[in-house]
């Protein structure tokens, strides 16, 4: 049901994670980390052919979310202490990168 894969709320306890609470009542907590490594804009993926044009080993172990802005009524868009800000997060992503950690 995609109009359960909205949030509530978002909170940031501190700037290595932030925590959704969605509509479904689930809460989930995404690392900034791994939402830095799984970023979606053109630099950090290749728009063609989907392969990972991030090497992992060039994202500090420490990066943290230093912003959170939402986009319209369908994602978020995270701002990172390297500096990266392109990516835009959608919902039903975020969603699905919670319940694979969750797994």
């Amino acid at each position: 049901m995609l109009h359960m894969i909205e949030p509530v709320a978002s909170e940031q306890k501190d700037p290595l994670s932030v925590t959704i609470a969605w509509k479904d009542g689930q809460v989930t907590t995404l690392a900034a980390r791994g939402l830095r490594l799984a970023c979606p804009c053109a630099s950090c993926v290749d728009e063609m052919t989907g392969r990972p044009l991030l090497d992992p080993g060039s994202v500090a172990e420490d990066v943290s979310i230093v912003d959170t802005d939402l986009v319209g009524r369908y994602a978020f868009q995270f701002k990172f202490s390297d500096g990266h800000d392109t990516g835009i997060f959608t919902f039903p992503n975020l969603r699905a990168m919670a319940e694979g950690l969750e797994s």
